[in-house]
């Protein structure tokens, strides 16, 4: 799909600064037409405004899953990556090998250990910035003239902020041997830590950000390194959210995740849970690399706010992945716990322009007694088949003894009717480097001769030591996935 040719009079809206902290940018809204968008926006006192930004409302008609979809250009279809850079950059920064690529080298041949199997992205070295924890994979693959480029972001922290994380980049070639930095990045060459938590004490994001969504902008008559890259995310603050859990639950509820036993305090008349409050976020980018934050109708800068006391998702809302339905219709899928019903439940949102959201309700809860999602669903990840135009959900389950697994769902329309294709996982937690659990997946349908699909995923091993996997379909059959093993010969 394309983008109107209006992304060529946005790209000076925004001053993309290559310098930390991340900017802020008040995105004024205009009166829309559709029946969603009733509400009136609150004015924000405490936002920054920049005059040309509303350019973006325009902008925002068509979405593409390529930097440029013009094949007749000679230059790369995207400019900003060189994989054998002359950037003067500092060292740290400059695109090295993965951890795993050791073990991933022995991968295509048979003796590859079955304890590495599936492993795409181990823990940064020691000192870099992802040495602590990783996770949330968003991955997109551009297919140019004579090549293919991945991007993959991804949340991580080190081992002296174990509780701040940040988004970083890491690309690659072929999807499975990835290249990263251990610092920030300084040029739109580098790889590594890409965008920080907010600094303002009023902000949403002051404690921790996870990414979970990119959506590529861009447009047949805009050069490649003029793509936009809209990043949907999920900001934590210090805020805690508490309830009262009169039937304690066989795991601990933590916002985010951290893979350890968190701290419970006794309340009154029952276990008396802590979690950070979490909201939705959008930055804005020209290289993938430096990140502008774009502020939401909430006070706060979020997209928008956690429901009422007696909504389904008053906790926290989590993981915002955005799926281009068509002309004007954006949909956002995000989870939060489900006090009531004592489960982690999905839900819907819609926009027209991609920052104003309406929501429209709780689309699934908790699988059958006895199954691996019985205690509920989240992380999920949408895609609309090319083929048949379905859309295909990849999601996280969770088990009633707090086991994570992954599980498909599919609908006709994305709005409602989901279906579980089957009781069972498409994936699950087994010996080796995963055999903790395994969730957060990210689907990527191949384009080309393979008529297969990916899912990236993170996984979670002895100790909670975490890692970046991947998981293949056995051709187009998406009920049938198995951990990466090699290439085919």
């Amino acid at each position: 799909m394309e983008a109107t040719t209006a992304a060529s009079g946005m790209m000076t809206a925004i001053n993309f600064l290559a310098t930390s902290p991340t900017p802020r940018t008040f995105v004024p809204t205009t009166s829309l037409s559709s029946r969603w968008l009733s509400k009136p926006k609150k004015p924000n006192l405490l936002a920054v405004y920049a005059p040309r930004v509303n350019n973006l409302l325009s902008f925002l008609t068509h979405c593409s899953t390529k930097p440029d979809t013009n094949t007749n250009n000679e230059t790369d279809q995207d400019s900003t990556i060189e994989h054998n850079s002359n950037s003067k950059s500092n060292q740290s920064n400059a695109p090295s090998s993965s951890n795993s690529d050791e073990a991933l080298g022995a991968s295509l041949s048979p003796s590859n250990s079955s304890s590495s199997r599936g492993l795409v992205l181990d823990l940064g070295s020691t000192n870099s910035w992802d040495s602590g924890e990783i996770g949330s994979p968003v991955v997109k693959r551009f297919l140019g003239d004579d090549e293919e480029r991945w991007y993959m972001w991804y949340h991580g922290n080190s081992g002296e902020k174990p509780g701040s994380d940040s988004v970083g980049l890491a690309i690659s070639s072929n999807g499975i041997h990835w290249e990263r930095g251990n610092g920030p990045v300084r040029t739109s060459n580098d790889v590594g830590l890409v965008m920080n938590c907010g600094k303002d004490w009023w902000a949403f994001d002051t404690l921790s950000i996870r990414p979970s969504e990119v959506a590529i902008m861009s447009s047949n008559k805009v050069r490649a390194s003029s793509a936009v890259y809209w990043l949907y995310y999920t900001g934590y603050s210090s805020e805690k959210m508490n309830f009262l859990d009169y039937d304690p639950l066989e795991f601990n509820l933590e916002n985010p995740e951290r893979f350890h036993v968190g701290n419970l305090l006794s309340g009154e008349n029952g276990l008396k849970r802590q979690i950070n409050k979490s909201l939705p976020g959008l930055a804005i980018s020209q290289d993938g690399r430096h990140w502008a934050r774009i502020e939401g109708e909430h006070h706060s800068g979020a997209l928008f706010d956690v429901g009422s006391d007696e909504d389904w998702d008053s906790l926290f809302i989590a993981a915002p992945q955005v799926v281009f339905h068509g002309n004007g219709d954006l949909r956002m899928y995000y989870h939060s716990f489900d006090v009531e019903k004592g489960e982690f439940g999905i839900g819907i949102a819609r926009s027209r322009d991609g920052i104003k959201w309406v929501k429209l309700g709780k689309i699934m809860g908790g699988g059958l007694r006895g199954s691996f999602d019985e205690f509920g669903v989240k992380n999920a990840c949408v895609a609309r088949n090319k083929k048949d135009g379905k859309y295909l959900m990849a999601y996280e389950g969770v088990g009633a003894d707090g086991s994570s697994s992954i599980g498909l769902a599919v609908s006709t329309d994305g709005l409602k009717g989901w279906r579980r294709f089957q009781d069972n996982t498409v994936l699950k937690a087994e010996g080796g480097w995963d055999n903790k659990g395994i969730g957060s997946p990210h689907l990527v349908q191949m384009d080309g001769d393979s008529d297969e699909w990916r899912f990236y995923y993170r996984g979670i091993g002895n100790g909670g030591r975490t890692g970046i996997g991947l998981a293949v379909s056995e051709g187009s059959d998406v009920r049938k996935f198995t951990r990466w093993t090699g290439f085919s010969v």
